[in-house]
């Protein structure tokens, strides 16, 4: 299979559609690796990372919009909140992603009420500047076969707890949210990168589209 025949994936002339007319010159991401781009090649698939690929896709109809991405593998939501908000807020973005909380998730310290506090601080400084806010609800990573089965047992429910409490923080706070738990794909093996705690561009591409399917129902609620 390939990124043309993918059913996740987009269709041809599909994100154009969706996207027209769209408003956003400035486009900030925020987060971890998930927001950095981390994962392995898939042939046949796009390279571009997920962030990036939309901001491909946006600058379709506003070539001139601005692109920034500041997320940082391994950080942790108060490594976002600590060093790279200042930086987003000074950029002004009309449009952000926001997207961390997994790798505290991914430890016996994980405080969701903590995590939940940072992500409410993240979003709603940057409604307060006027951008539109994306959150996301991230594939469970630990459906991959070769996640550390040392951390198999108590890692799944924080993370599925992480992706529940962050859609209910997007309902309450009115964020794009972005839902990709959950998703067919994630029990397919091949989905997961060799390192066994990140995607491949498959997902990238399927998150993607995701993204800029919810993006499409935005613009024209």
């Amino acid at each position: 299979m390939t990124e043309a025949d993918d059913p996740y994936c987009l269709h041809e002339g599909e994100a154009g559609e969706l996207l027209r007319g769209h408003p956003w010159k400035r486009f900030a991401v925020i987060g971890d690796s998930v927001a950095q781009g981390a994962g392995d090649p898939v042939p046949g698939y796009s390279d571009l990372p997920w962030c990036d690929r939309i901001a491909g896709e946006l600058r379709v109809h506003q070539p001139e919009m601005v692109y920034l991405n500041l997320g940082v593998a391994d950080a942790r939501a108060a490594d976002v909140l600590a060093a790279q908000l200042e930086p987003a807020l000074a950029f002004g973005p009309d449009l952000a992603i926001v997207v961390c909380g997994g790798n505290d998730a991914m430890r016996s310290s994980y405080d969701p009420q903590a995590v939940n506090e940072v992500l409410e601080k993240l979003v709603t400084a940057l409604q307060g500047v006027g951008t539109d806010v994306v959150t996301v609800s991230m594939f469970d990573i630990t459906q991959a076969p070769n996640f550390p089965e040392k951390l198999l047992k108590h890692a799944r429910p924080r993370m599925l707890r992480l992706s529940a409490e962050t859609a209910e923080l997007a309902k309450r706070l009115g964020t794009i949210h972005v839902h990709c738990n959950g998703h067919p794909a994630e029990s397919d093996p091949d989905v997961y990168s060799a390192d066994g705690i990140h995607a491949t561009m498959r997902v990238h591409q399927i998150c993607a589209a995701i993204a800029i399917r919810r993006l499409g129902i935005y613009l024209r609620r």
